[in-house]
C-alpha cells in the first residue's frame, strides 16, 4: 500500500487571500497520486471559510501565536508544507515542524517600485498562479476551474425569504473594504444604486453598518441592508444567487469569482496589476469588468490602503464615473 502524503498549507488571513488559495487546495488533493491528506492552518477568525471545504481534511487555527498548535502540528509528520503567507509567523510554523517546504514570490520589490516610483516591473501573473507555482514541483497544474467557496446548508439563504421585490432578481453591492481608500464615497454609491433598475442588496461587515443605513434611508424599498446582519456564509449565499456583483477590492469580490458571477469591480488606491483582480476560469474572463482612474500620478499610493487619502484629494475614487459603472452593469447583465 502506498504511503499517505500529508500536506500543510499556511495562510493566516484574510477572507479574500484565503479564498484565493483554494485552487492550490483542490489541485493538491486531486492531482497527487495516492492518498493525500491536506491540512490548513489559519487564524481562528477565518477558519469558517475552510471548514466546509471537502478538499481539506483538517483545519488548525490560532488566536495569536503558532505555539497554540505547535505540538499538535509536530505530531502530524507532514511530507510537505506550502507556505502561502510567507511572513515571520509562517516561518515559525515551518521551523517548528518537519517536512519539505515551498513558498511563493510575493513580488515585494516590484510592488515597492510601483508604489514609490510608479515603475511597473510587475509580471502579468495573478497571485493564484503564483500560489500554484509554489507547488509545481509536486506535479500539480492549474486545472482552470477557478476558485472554490463552500457554504454549509444551514447558512444558505432562501431567496423566497427576501422581500418580494428581490425574489425576481437583485444585484449585490459589496460596499466595504479593508481600508477607506478602497471604498467609493457614499454619494457615489447612492447614485449608482439609484441608476440601476434592479433592487440592491448591500453587503459588508459591522464597520459598514453606518454607511449602509445612510444609503438605505436615502433609497428606501430599493435597498436590502445586510451589512453586519448576515454572517459571512449568508452573505456569500446572497452573492451566489445575485444577478451580478458590484464590489470594491475586497473579500466578497473573490467570493463572487468563486461562484463564477458577473463582477463589476471598482479600484481606488490599489491596482489590478498587483495580481489580485477577480480570478475566473478562462472561458468566463469576460464576466469581469474593472473600473479605475487611469493616468493618476499618485496611484497606487499603497499596496494595501489607508484610512484617508495621503494627498487629501482622493481622486482615485472621486473621479470614478457612476454612469460608467452602470453601463458596465448592464453590459454584463446582457451576457449569457
Amino acid at each position: 500500500m502506498a504511503e499517505k502524503t500529508k500536506i500543510l498549507i499556511i495562510r493566516f488571513s484574510s477572507i479574500g487571500d484565503i479564498v484565493l488559495t483554494t485552487p492550490v487546495i483542490r489541485c493538491l488533493k486531486q492531482q497527487i497520486e495516492g492518498e493525500v491528506e491536506v491540512h490548513y492552518i489559519t487564524k481562528q477568525a477565518y477558519a469558517v471559510i475552510l471548514e466546509s471545504n471537502p478538499y481539506i481534511d483538517k483545519v488548525y487555527s490560532i488566536k495569536k501565536k503558532v505555539s497554540e498548535v505547535a505540538s499538535d502540528l509536530r505530531k502530524e509528520k507532514y511530507n510537505f508544507i506550502i507556505d502561502l503567507h510567507k511572513n515571520i509567523r509562517s516561518s515559525r510554523v515551518k521551523s517548528s515542524i518537519s517536512g519539505k517546504s515551498f513558498s511563493f514570490d510575493k513580488l515585494n520589490y516590484e510592488k515597492w517600485m510601483m508604489v514609490n516610483f510608479k515603475k511597473n516591473l510587475l509580471p502579468d501573473f495573478h497571485i493564484v498562479d503564483r500560489y500554484l507555482a509554489s507547488a509545481k514541483s509536486l506535479g500539480i497544474k492549474n486545472d482552470d476551474k477557478g476558485l472554490d467557496y463552500f457554504i454549509p446548508n444551514e447558512e444558505k439563504i432562501n431567496v423566497s425569504d427576501l422581500p418580494i421585490n428581490f425574489q425576481q432578481g437583485y444585484i449585490a453591492f459589496a460596499i466595504g473594504g479593508q481600508h477607506a481608500t478602497k471604498c467609493l464615497p457614499v454619494d457615489k454609491i447612492i447614485d449608482i444604486c439609484r441608476k440601476v433598475e434592479l433592487p440592491i442588496v448591500l453587503l459588508g461587515g459591522k464597520n459598514d453598518q453606518r454607511v449602509a443605513k445612510f444609503i438605505e434611508d436615502k433609497l428606501d424599498q430599493k435597498i436590502l441592508n445586510g451589512c453586519g446582519i448576515f454572517s459571512l456564509h449568508q452573505s456569500a449565499s446572497l452573492v451566489e444567487q445575485a444577478s451580478l456583483i458590484i464590489s470594491h477590492d475586497t473579500g466578497l469580490m473573490h467570493i463572487a469569482a468563486a461562484f463564477k458571477k458577473k463582477i463589476v469591480s471598482i479600484w481606488g488606491n490599489t491596482i489590478p496589476e498587483f495580481g489580485m483582480y477577480p480570478y475566473l476560469p478562462s472561458a468566463l474572463k469576460h464576466y469581469s469588468q474593472m473600473i479605475q482612474v487611469d493616468q493618476l500620478s499618485c496611484r497606487p499610493c499603497s499596496k494595501i490602503g489607508f484610512e484617508q487619502c495621503p494627498k487629501g484629494h482622493f481622486k482615485c475614487m472621486k473621479l470614478i464615473d457612476e454612469d460608467t459603472v452602470v453601463e458596465h452593469v448592464y453590459d454584463l447583465l446582457k451576457l449569457d
